[in-house]
This record gives C-alpha cells, sequence and structure tokens, in this order.
C-alpha cells in the first residue's frame, strides 16, 4: 500500500474518531425539583412534567414536607400505589433531596445526619430512583477544617458502602462551604468509592469562588452524576433568583462544557420557590425554563 493511501487511511480512521469523540450527546434529560412548587400535590408535579417535557423529577419535598422517609405516600401501604403512579406518568423520579449533612464531628449529630442518609438510600432502591443528594455543608470555625474534611470523606465512604448492593449512588452536591474545585476534588479522590460521585452546582460555587464553569467541569468531570442548574442577578449586595437567562450566572458556559463533555445525566432546574417565595410561580417558570433550555441548547 502506497505511502498516500496509508496516509488517507489513518486520517480517516482519526477524523472518524473525532466524530465520536466530540459528537453532541443526545437530546439532553430535563428534570425539575420539587423546591419549585411547595404547593403542588405529589400528583401535580408529576402531571406538570409530563405537560411541560420535562422527563424527570427531583424530590426535594412534598407540600413543604422534606422528611420523604417519613411520608405517607412512601408508606408500606401506599408506595405500591405511588410508584404505579409514577410508572404511569412515563416520568422518572431521578434523585431524592435529602437534608443530611456531613460536616458534622459530634458523634450523635454524625450518626443522626448518617442515619437519615441511609433512610433516603433505603427509599430510592423502592423507587428505582439513581441518586440521593447529601449536603457537605459546612466548615465550622470551631472544628479543625482538616478534620471536617476527613468526616465528610468517611461518612460518604460509609453511605457508599451501605449503598453497595442498592443501584443507588450517594452524590455530595457543591454546597454550603464545601465550593472550591480543588477542596471537592480531594473529596472525592479520598473516597475513591463507585457508589459516590457529585451534585454539580456551577452557581453554588461560582457566587462564591468566581471559578469559571468550565474549569470546575475539567477538574470535576469524573465525579459528575447530577447537576442542579439556575440563574440569578449577582451583584455586591448579594443574589437575586431569575428565570433562566435573566440572569448573569454564566449558565451557558456551564451548559457548553455539560455538552462538550458528553455529560449524559439530567439537568434539574432547582427553582428555590420554598425558600424564596417571592420569585415567579412554578406554573411560570417550569415552562420558562424548558424553552429557554431548548434555545440555549441549539
Amino acid at each position: 500500500m502506497s505511502n498516500r493511501r496509508v496516509f488517507l487511511k489513518q486520517s480517516s480512521a482519526l477524523i472518524g474518531l473525532s466524530a465520536l469523540d466530540f459528537a453532541a450527546p443526545k437530546k439532553p434529560l430535563l428534570s425539575f425539583s420539587t423546591l419549585g412548587c411547595p404547593g403542588w400535590t405529589f400528583s401535580q408535579a408529576l402531571q406538570h412534567a409530563s405537560a411541560n417535557n420535562y422527563q424527570g423529577i427531583e424530590i426535594r419535598g412534598i407540600k413543604g414536607d422534606l422528611d420523604l422517609p417519613k411520608n405517607s405516600l412512601f408508606s408500606a401501604s401506599n408506595i405500591a400505589s405511588t410508584k404505579r403512579e409514577i410508572a404511569d406518568s412515563h416520568i422518572k423520579i431521578v434523585n431524592l433531596g435529602s437534608s443530611a449533612n456531613m460536616h458534622f464531628l459530634d458523634p450523635k449529630k454524625r450518626q443522626s445526619n448518617l442515619d437519615d442518609a441511609k433512610k433516603y438510600i433505603d427509599l430510592a432502591q423502592k423507587l428505582n430512583c439513581p441518586f440521593i443528594r447529601v449536603f457537605p455543608n459546612d466548615l465550622p470555625k470551631d472544628q479543625d477544617e482538616k478534620a471536617t474534611v476527613d468526616a465528610i470523606i468517611s461518612s460518604l465512604v460509609e453511605l457508599g458502602d451501605y449503598a453497595k448492593s442498592s443501584g443507588v449512588k450517594v452524590l455530595l452536591e457543591s454546597h454550603g462551604k464545601v465550593i472550591k474545585s480543588d477542596m471537592l476534588l480531594h473529596i472525592m479522590q479520598e473516597a475513591n468509592h463507585t457508589n459516590v460521585g457529585l451534585v454539580w452546582d456551577f452557581f453554588n460555587m461560582w457566587s462564591v469562588t468566581k471559578e469559571s464553569p468550565t474549569y470546575m467541569y475539567s477538574q470535576l468531570k469524573k465525579y459528575i452524576f447530577h447537576t442542579h442548574i439556575k440563574d440569578a442577578m449577582l451583584t455586591e449586595k448579594g443574589e437575586t433568583y431569575t428565570l433562566l437567562g435573566e440572569g448573569n450566572a454564566p449558565v451557558r458556559e456551564a451548559l457548553q462544557a455539560l455538552k462538550k463533555g458528553g455529560y449524559a445525566g439530567y439537568y434539574s432546574f432547582e427553582w428555590e420557590k420554598l425558600w424564596h417565595m417571592e420569585i415567579a410561580e412554578p406554573e411560570i417558570a417550569f415552562p420558562q425554563f424548558r424553552k429557554t433550555f431548548d434555545t440555549f441548547w441549539k
């Protein structure tokens, strides 16, 4: 075979490989957190998700009740009918948002939070939900920082071990004071567990650290299994949450990093209505996010 033919054959192979490596992901999967609809029943959340072409729901609370394992919808007598309703809606439950904090050194507080997280793992397994979310969440001034980080790591390992046979991953959200890429990367590398990963909330990080989403993603990509997407107007006075595209958060850059990186998980709209009742109603925010996200993606 001539050198020219060898060159053309190798070049064609490289072009084909390049196309595979950098091909845009399939149609993105969208979900929203029920944090954004605190007045809705679970049935209403499923109905609105379906009507607005979302594929999933992230359950943070139901009608303001944040203790999901104790909610009557998931009791032994009701969970079968709840699962039938979910199946009939063709909406996937993609994440259960616990309030468990991993930063405590006090043995009683630490154990209480671990126990709460384990209940969420059990519930997620019953619902065929792939993830639960836990918080890091603080770096208390009265605790040695290294000891706090080590506690977060050991707690994640314990929860990962608990989740091993459940099919559930425990995801640490970039949240609270644990929002620097290097610290989150250290935690993930030291935990080094197949059942442990990250919920990437780029806004929680950027609003404090000003790290670019491109940099964050390049550092943490390996560990990101779920995302929280939101926009806000950030000024010297603080942040004001806005509808997607109406703030100054680098949303487009974050989406571009995820898209180029081949992220295949859910883009979950976190509209913090429960904490900020002054922001738009979910009937406005959820359709607007769906429409604007499509525009951004294209």
